[in-house]
């Protein structure tokens, strides 16, 4: 059964997949609130698009790499975005991040995972919005996080996935921000390395 995480709280993402762990999805999921038509008719949903990003750190704090929207793969092909939902629509996941945990570069120290409102709509239009880890070799779910906090921010510090003794770590992070991209976000992810 998945870990579900609340803000702050730590993992060992191979402990809890139960063995050794190659690549993991890092899945976000969301919906938009549908507005109340009169008298319960008329009822619409808006279009919301939501980003998921990777940012790349190594042990020193700077920006090594990047996965979004308009770069697909990591450098060395060892994270993949696998393209960006705009509306927020059906079941599961609506974007996904793959990481080769083994092919990570080896002065990479922190994976910072971020969302954020492209379109500049808040999360107070937004509704069952997650993020979760998945053991991609057997589809587990590792650990979930939900991101439905209510309030005029645009962007979400998610979590990070960070080296530390060898192991593989995740850590639920869900600080509110705003920007329209992850480079807006850089000075609270920052914060959180």
């Amino acid at each position: 059964m998945a870990v579900s995480l609340s803000k702050g709280q730590q993992i060992s993402l191979e402990k809890e997949a139960g063995g050794r762990l190659t690549k993991v999805i890092m899945g976000l999921g969301w919906d938009v609130k549908k507005s109340k038509g009169f008298l319960g008719f008329g009822q619409k949903t808006k279009q919301i698009d939501l980003d998921a990003s990777c940012v790349l750190f190594d042990e020193g704090g700077a920006q090594v790499d990047e996965v979004w929207f308009k770069q697909l793969k990591s450098k060395n092909g060892s994270i993949t975005h696998t393209g960006d939902n705009r509306t927020g629509a059906g079941e599961g996941d609506d974007e996904q991040i793959i990481v080769d945990l083994t092919n990570v570069p080896s002065n990479v120290k922190t994976l910072m995972f971020v969302v954020n409102s492209f379109t500049g709509q808040s999360f107070n239009e937004i509704e069952n919005a997650f993020c979760r880890a998945v053991d991609q070799q057997t589809g587990k779910e590792i650990a979930r996080f939900n991101l439905s906090s209510q309030g005029s921010h645009t962007a979400l510090i998610m979590a990070k996935v960070y080296r530390h003794s060898g192991e593989w770590k995740m850590q639920a992070i869900g600080e509110n921000a705003s920007g329209r991209t992850f480079k807006d976000l850089m000075p609270v992810m920052r914060q959180h390395l």
